[in-house]
């Protein structure tokens, strides 16, 4: 299975993990999807966390820190030979160390293991498109109508958008639909229905399409923000105002490579919940007439490179003309750019400015986990 670095599995993200389920998907090859399902206690990946494995065993994408990786494998290519879908649950939690020793997740992590199957790719197919999906999908039954890995999609607003031949939206109905509608973007849940043949359980998985970076700019340090951001699930766009720079062989990382006047860059956001922008062409008129574009839109996020008398002296200009900002709209603005880690070094730079972008995309605010209170992630 190709990949940015085939040999690192565990370097790729969500984003590499579908773009190569939808190719294969494409090309007729089979493969084995790896997910999440519960975790009780702590474990390195929270439930929605994904990996592929081809038959042969290429795994791309990883659902722990390497504990589970191989027999997660193992398991893979069973299923691929045999073709049904199957649970397994991997206890690390006592002394005795069934699978390894000196693991570090201290958790009980249980993991669908199924044949890529078309209703998930009804999944793919609506992300490709830039929608949501749900994702209804049976890990356990005690009915002989409904088995695991039995599962039906559904939009943002509960409406059945692809559902398997057992039809799971169907068998629970507004049950169900109720379940989904309350679901968070990016949200799981696990959810027990009662029918007249006995319980089943759902796991219930949101996905959006990844967050979108959109960088104006054209010199050198740009790269290596294009590169940190893709590492870390971005797709990047780079639109330059120099014609002679838009050029893909110039930022390999991205997405997409574009030229625009910089009052029309605004006109390049199409999804302004999920869009966050960095300003970073050194030239103060450009970065002053894209930034005025970019507040007109309604993204959150608005990083402006450049000290923050540069900032002042922009707004002067701006005063000057009548044009003033609300105090929300300058709190979508971040200048001086970036979290402070103290770096000088470019890539150091970069990782500052994609993790103040990130913390945003994921409401937080960048701080140091030592000094928060409670679990890292959402329980």
């Amino acid at each position: 299975m190709d990949g940015r670095d085939a040999t690192h599995p565990w370097s790729v993200t969500t984003i590499d993990i579908f773009d190569q389920l939808r190719d294969r998907a494409a090309a007729g090859k089979q493969s084995v999807l790896v997910t999440v399902v519960n975790v009780d206690g702590s474990a390195y990946r929270r439930p929605g966390a994904k990996m592929a494995v081809t038959p042969t065993g290429e795994p791309l994408g990883a659902v722990t820190p390497g504990c589970l990786e191989d027999p997660v494998i193992d398991l893979a290519q069973d299923v691929a030979r045999e073709g049904t879908p199957t649970i397994e649950v991997f206890d690390l939690t006592g002394d005795d160390d069934t699978w390894g020793f000196g693991l570090g997740c201290n958790g009980i992590i249980t993991v669908l293991i199924e044949p890529l199957a078309a209703s998930f790719e009804a999944v793919l197919d609506r992300l490709e498109a830039g929608e949501s999906a749900i994702s209804a999908t049976v890990i356990a039954s005690e009915t002989s109508t409904l088995s695991v890995g039995d599962r039906s999609v559904f939009d943002g607003e509960g409406t059945p958008v692809s559902v398997d031949d057992h039809d799971v939206a169907d068998q629970f109905g507004e049950a169900l639909r109720n379940r989904v509608t309350a679901l968070s973007p990016n949200g799981t849940e696990r959810v027990t229905l009662d029918t007249d043949d006995g319980e089943v359980t759902l796991f219930l998985d949101g996905m959006t399409p990844p967050p979108e970076l959109l960088i104006f700019g054209h010199h050198g340090d740009v790269v290596p923000v294009t590169e940190v951001a893709r590492n870390v699930g971005f797709r990047v766009t780079v639109a330059s105002a120099r014609g002679g720079q838009a050029k893909a062989e110039n930022f390999p990382a991205a997405e997409t490579v574009v030229k625009t006047r910089p009052p029309e860059l605004g006109g390049l956001v199409d999804d302004p919940t999920r869009t966050y922008a960095v300003i970073m062409s050194h030239n103060f008129i450009d970065d002053r007439l894209a930034f005025e574009s970019l507040l007109d839109t309604e993204i959150p996020y608005i990083g402006l490179m450049g000290p923050r008398k540069r900032f002042e002296q922009m707004r002067d200009e701006f005063r000057e003309e009548g044009r003033t900002f609300t105090e929300a709209e300058l709190a979508r603005v971040a200048t001086p750019v970036g979290l402070d880690l103290a770096g000088s070094e470019p890539t150091q730079i970069a990782l500052s400015i994609v993790a103040e972008a990130l913390a945003v995309a994921n409401d937080r605010d960048g701080g140091r986990l030592t000094t928060s209170k409670g679990p890292i992630h959402p329980r």
